[in-house]
Formats: structure tokens, C-alpha cells, sequence
């Protein structure tokens, strides 16, 4: 019988991949990266690679699909690029014996035009070049069919957006060492240590993490987060 949820769900996949020089490394890149954003930020179905260079997972909140979604990119860059698109709406799982569970319903479409959204729009002129993802709200879609289609979230898809929007634009801005200091940092990991690794002060490293944006980003998650829609 098949379990009916609402969720939120995260495509993604790598950029330029076929242009990759070690396909093989950048495969085992991608499996180890997954491993550690399932490891950092619960998820209602694991991240997993699904077909090629494709992955998924799903979540009980928008927030902390989109939490996955950053953390992942920043732990893959500089060497390999992704995007992503996320959804909310209903699934239904068929067989959930699988390692990757058979399922359908408007969350994975919702992902699905989220992501080919991205691909059609991504660096194209007069657009955010940083662009890297997007989200689509199929929640108001009933499903199964037949049933009661629940109550539209409020509108703010928009707004949504446009948070994604700023926060890869600014990714896409920072330095190397920016994305590292801003990734352990989100990951809970202390000034001194960070500073450690980088061979600066912590000091060094406070600055560089107000110069580039990282508070910012923080309390857009956190703001995120603290939307009741699109939650279980």
C-alpha cells in the first residue's frame, strides 16, 4: 500500500558534467559530499544519486531542503558545480523496501520544473549569472487523485526565490576561501578551528566572514526556517 506525504523534495545535478576530465573522481566527489549533508541536516528521504549525475532526497521543510542544497554546493565547489531544484508537494512512496524508494506526485514534479527552470535560465544575459537554484510550490495540488486538495500555502514562492537568487549570486561572488570559511561555519564549526585550518587569526577569520556575506546568508536560512508553510 502506498504511504501518502507531503515533503520537500531537492533535484539536482552536476554542471557540465560529460566536460568533467575524471568523471570517475568526480563521481566519487559527489558520493562523499552527499554523505556528509545527509550526515549534517535531517532528511526525510536521504540524498542519493539516481541516475548519471542526477540526485534526490526529500525533506520535512523547505528550509532544510534548501539548507542541503547550499551546504552541499559549497562542500563540491571549486572543483564541481551543481544546481537544484526544489518542490513541495504530495508523494506517494510504492515501494519503500528500495534503496531509492518508487515514487510519484506533484513534490517531484514541483522539483523537476524547478530544476529544468534553472537550466533554461542559469548565466543567460540580463540574468543572475550565479543562479544555481529554484523553487516551485505544487502543495495546493491534491494528490492522490481523488482526494481533497488541501489549502494554498501563502503566496511566497516569490520571496522564496528571491532569497535563493541573492544567496547564489553572492556564493557565486565569494573567493575559494570565502566558501570554506562560510561552509564550516554553517556546519557549526568554531572561528579558532576554521582559523587553524586557513593558517590566519580568528580574527582574520570574523572579517572575512562579515566582508563576505556569510551573516547575511545565516539569517536568511534562519528566516527560512522560521516560515510556518511548507513544513510536515
Amino acid at each position: 500500500m502506498a504511504e501518502h506525504l507531503r515533503v520537500a523534495t531537492l533535484i539536482g545535478d552536476v554542471v557540465a558534467s560529460r566536460r568533467a576530465p575524471d568523471r570517475t573522481r568526480m563521481q566519487g566527489s559527489l558520493r562523499e559530499a552527499l554523505e556528509a549533508v545527509n550526515a549534517a541536516v535531517p532528511a526525510t528521504q536521504p540524498l542519493d544519486v539516481t541516475v548519471g549525475d542526477e540526485f534526490q532526497g526529500a525533506y520535512g521543510s523547505v528550509a532544510a531542503a534548501a539548507r542541503a542544497a547550499l551546504l552541499l554546493r559549497l562542500t563540491l565547489l571549486p572543483g564541481v558545480d551543481t544546481r537544484y531544484g526544489l518542490g513541495w508537494g504530495g508523494i506517494s512512496v510504492f515501494d519503500a523496501d528500495r534503496a531509492l524508494p518508487s515514487q510519484d506526485g506533484p513534490g517531484w514534479w514541483a522539483a523537476r520544473e524547478a530544476i529544468e527552470h534553472v537550466d533554461a535560465t542559469a548565466g543567460r544575459r540580463g540574468r543572475a549569472r550565479g543562479m544555481a537554484t529554484w523553487f516551485v510550490d505544487h502543495g495546493a495540488t491534491a494528490w492522490p487523485a481523488g482526494a481533497d486538495a488541501p489549502p494554498a500555502a501563502p503566496a511566497v514562492a516569490g520571496a522564496v526565490n528571491g532569497l535563493l537568487l541573492l544567496r547564489d549570486e553572492l556564493v557565486a561572488q565569494q573567493s575559494d576561501r570565502a566558501r570554506r570559511l562560510l561552509l564550516g561555519w554553517l556546519r557549526g564549526r568554531q572561528q579558532q578551528e576554521l582559523a587553524a585550518d586557513e593558517g590566519i587569526t580568528q580574527s582574520a577569520v570574523s572579517q572575512q566572514l562579515a566582508r563576505s556575506g556569510a551573516y547575511a546568508v545565516r539569517d536568511a536560512l534562519d528566516a527560512l526556517d522560521g516560515v510556518a508553510a511548507w513544513s510536515s
